[in-house]
C-alpha cells in the first residue's frame, strides 16, 4: 500500500512537470513568434478588403496545415465521420447544447471583461433557464425563446482591449489560429471554474473527456465548411486563412455568429 501511494505521487510528480515544461515551451514559443513578428516588420502581410493579416511565418504554417491535412484524413475526419454515423443529428445538438453551457462561466466573465452587460446579462439567463428546464443544458430552451447563443474567449476580450491578432500560426494537430487568440484560449482554460473544481477533487481525467469532446464538437461543427472549401479552393491554405480571419472578426464584432471557426479549447495542466 505505501509503495503504491508512493508510485502514485511520484507520478502525479512528474506528470505535473511535464505538463508545466509544455507550458513554457508554449509560452517561449508564442513569446518568440511574437518576438519575430514585431522584428519583420512588413514581412507575410496581406490584405483582403478591410481585413490585414499578418502571415510572416507562411513556410512554416504551409507546412504545418499539409502536416495537419494528412492527420486529418488519416484520423480525425474518419472519426467525425463515424461519430456522425452513431450520434443522429439532434444526439450531436444535446452534446453541443450541453457543452456550451458548461462554459457559460467562462462566457460570462468574458462579457463583463468587455463592458458588455446586454451580453452578460443573456449568458446568464442562459444558463439559468437551460440548466434547470433545460434538462442541464441538453435543450436550448432559451435560444428557442430568444436568446441567442454567443460565443466569447479571452481573445475577443483581448481584441476589444485594442490588443492586435499577432502572426498566423497553424500548430500541429489543433490547427489555425493568432498568436492573440492562442493565448486567449490558454488562459480561458487555465481559468475555467470546471477545471479547477475537476482538478482539485481528483477527476482530471474528467476533465480531459470534456476537453476532447469539445474538440470533437467543434471538428464536426466545421466539417463540412473545410470539406467543401478544400474541394472549391485553388489555395486550401490561403482560403482557411481567410475564413478564421473572417470568423473571429464576426465573434469580436458580434455579427450574429453562434459558432466559431477558430482553435480548440486547449487542455489546461495539473498543479503541483
Amino acid at each position: 500500500m505505501i509503495n503504491s501511494m508512493i508510485n502514485k505521487t511520484g507520478e502525479k510528480s512528474k506528470n505535473s512537470k511535464i505538463w508545466a515544461g509544455l507550458r513554457m515551451s508554449a509560452l517561449i514559443l508564442f513569446t518568440g513568434l511574437s518576438l519575430g513578428a514585431c522584428a519583420s516588420n512588413d514581412k507575410g502581410t496581406i490584405v483582403e478588403g478591410d481585413l490585414v493579416i499578418h502571415d510572416p511565418y507562411e513556410k512554416y504554417n504551409r507546412t504545418m496545415f499539409a502536416f495537419n491535412r494528412h492527420v486529418d484524413d488519416l484520423v480525425i475526419n474518419p472519426f467525425i465521420e463515424g461519430y456522425r454515423y452513431v450520434a443522429p443529428s439532434p444526439v450531436r445538438t444535446g452534446i453541443r447544447n450541453f457543452l456550451r453551457n458548461i462554459k457559460s462561466p467562462v462566457l460570462f466573465a468574458n462579457e463583463l471583461l468587455q463592458g458588455d452587460l446586454d451580453g452578460a446579462k443573456n449568458c446568464f439567463l442562459r444558463a439559468a433557464i437551460n440548466s434547470t428546464v433545460g434538462i442541464g443544458g441538453l435543450i436550448d430552451l432559451a435560444g428557442y425563446n430568444g436568446i441567442e447563443y454567443e460565443v466569447e474567449d479571452f481573445g475577443q476580450t483581448l481584441a476589444v482591449w485594442g490588443v492586435g491578432d499577432g502572426p498566423y500560426v497553424v500548430v500541429p494537430f489543433l490547427g489555425p489560429s493568432s498568436l492573440r487568440d492562442y493565448s486567449g484560449y490558454f488562459v480561458d482554460g487555465y481559468a475555467d471554474p470546471l477545471r479547477w473544481y475537476l482538478f482539485n477533487t481528483h477527476n482530471v481525467g474528467t476533465y480531459y473527456t470534456k476537453a476532447t469532446a469539445e474538440y470533437l464538437d467543434m471538428r464536426e461543427s466545421i466539417y463540412d465548411t473545410l470539406k467543401d472549401t478544400e474541394e472549391n479552393s485553388f489555395d486550401y491554405y490561403a482560403a482557411t486563412r481567410s475564413i478564421y480571419y473572417q470568423s473571429r472578426r464576426a465573434m469580436i464584432y458580434d455579427l450574429g455568429q453562434s459558432s466559431g471557426f477558430g482553435a480548440p479549447a486547449i487542455p489546461d495542466y495539473d498543479e503541483e
